[in-house]
């Protein structure tokens, strides 16, 4: 092999060995991540799936249209949680101090980086524009077919039906020619505290799922309204009850900010005036899917500066100061996007100031490291590990002030108890016990003793277990006699 081909060769391997040391973590925290924000969603569909007795396999489908809206807040999180971890264990382990004796500059490993921010910021701009938007509208058209297959087949024969609401219906049959429904019977719950009570001789059921409002039609009846201290009967030939749904569903044809792809945000924010509310409201969501992504780009690079904070005898805190810009540019982002919706300069111009100041501390910060000057003042970087470790500190202090609360009272108790010498003894019994047994922390135990001979004097005697106590501390007194 000629010498040019080994030093083709030599970039591709350097290449692939940071790539790998990047994406381990990268992967670590994407689940770790994704998994968190799995369970905090899983409880509200849970709640969804006995609402709309939906079976596993929708439930599922139902679920995964949410992943890529996950994808979007947890993938730049990953990113520079990675990027981070990855070049703090090569500074922890001095492989950055080998590759600068070797001529290995810091700027000679942002290709890498950069292949690699670029490529995770792609794939969030593809969950952002393309995936997010199907995702809701899929999710839109299910939650409408449920809803419709709910009310179908929500009314049965001689069953007490509650799929509409604070509404119960019971009906005796139905016939089958017409759909009629034969003896009726409505218990109506809305802003009552005591039901309103509905029976008719006929009844039908008409279902507008563009509106979400289900319409009763009873004839030949009569309606029991109780009142304080009396109650009023209203008789009527026809009566009509509309019916509000409460599913979290929308007609398909109703078409959210959510899911409009980019051609049809723009249109929309244009037929109601860039600088109208309603046009306001489109175009800032037009550039809310453009925005997180480029965002994550900055926040990828952000990670290399971040994680070369650590090494030999030194403190990392590239990981705390990282969730912390994280942090910072959410908090930007959605203030950018308020003011945006509602303010009156430009959308572009406020939606785009985080990206652009988070792009010049990336560019700042890399240079920083390149020229191995501080990334922030050793004043700053002191305050900072002050910060971080008077978290640890205060989680150490929760954590115990926990484990106290849930069951090393008795331990603490036993040992004050031991301190003052208090033994406790059952009434009933005449039985005394040590701090040290089981039995002294009963509620039957109400009689306290200074000692053992003060409990022996009142005739209590000792259980089995505090008499080998009883025997061990009186040979111990006898000794030190």
């Amino acid at each position: 092999m000629s010498i040019s081909q080994i030093k083709n060769r030599l970039p591709l391997l350097f290449y692939s060995y940071l790539a790998t040391e990047m994406l381990a973590p990268f992967f670590a925290s994407f689940l770790i991540m994704n998994g968190v924000f799995f369970l905090i969603k899983l409880i509200p569909f849970l709640n969804l799936v006995l609402e709309l007795n939906i079976s596993l396999g929708d439930f599922i489908r139902l679920f995964s249209y949410l992943f890529p809206n996950m994808f979007l807040y947890s993938v730049p999180m990953a990113a520079m949680l990675g990027i981070t971890v990855g070049f703090s264990r090569l500074a922890n382990d001095t492989e950055i101090l080998a590759f600068k004796a070797s001529g290995i500059g810091i700027y000679q490993t942002l290709p890498p980086l950069i292949a690699i921010a670029l490529i995770i910021s792609l794939i969030t701009g593809y969950f952002s524009i393309r995936l997010i938007p199907a995702g809701d509208t899929a999710m839109q058209h299910m939650m409408y077919q449920l809803a419709k297959e709910k009310i179908d087949k929500g009314i049965r024969e001689r069953t007490f039906t509650e799929a509409l609401g604070d509404l119960v219906v019971h009906i005796d049959y139905t016939d089958p020619d017409t759909g009629i429904w034969n003896n009726v019977w409505v218990s109506d719950m809305r802003n009552r505290t005591t039901p309103a009570i509905t029976m008719a001789r006929f009844g039908t059921m008409n279902t507008d799922m563009e509106t979400m409002v289900v319409t009763l039609i009873l004839k030949n009846g009569s309606m029991q309204i109780p009142e304080e201290g009396s109650a009023q009967t209203v008789s009527f030939d026809r009566y009509v009850i509309n019916i509000p749904l409460k599913l979290p569903a929308r007609s398909p044809s109703v078409k959210k900010r959510g899911t409009m792809n980019m051609t049809e945000l723009m249109d929309m924010a244009r037929e109601k005036g860039l600088k109208t509310p309603a046009g306001r409201s489109y175009h800032t969501e037009f550039h809310k899917r453009l925005v997180l992504p480029v965002g994550c780009f900055f926040l990828s690079l952000l990670g290399m500066p971040l994680g070369l904070q650590a090494g030999p005898g030194r403190r990392a805190i590239g990981i705390p100061f990282g969730l912390t810009l994280y942090i910072t540019y959410y908090i930007m982002f959605t203030m950018s996007r308020n003011l945006a919706t509602g303010g009156a300069l430009p959308v572009p111009l406020i939606m785009w100031m985080p990206n652009t100041l988070f792009c010049i501390l990336a560019i700042v910060s890399i240079n920083k490291v390149a020229h191995e000057r501080p990334l922030v003042s050793p004043y700053v970087q002191y305050v900072l590990e002050r910060f971080v470790t008077a978290l640890v500190d205060l989680f150490h202090m929760g954590y115990a002030l926990i484990r106290r609360k849930n069951g090393s009272d008795h331990e603490d108790k036993a040992e004050q108890a031991e301190q003052k010498k208090i033994l406790r003894g059952n009434a009933r019994t005449r039985i005394f016990h040590f701090p040290e047994c089981d039995y002294y922390y009963s509620q039957d135990c109400s009689v306290e003793f200074k000692d053992s001979g003060v409990a022996l004097k009142a005739g209590f005697d000792p259980c089995m277990f505090c008499r080998t106590i009883l025997v061990d501390k009186q040979a111990e007194e006898h000794q030190s006699e």
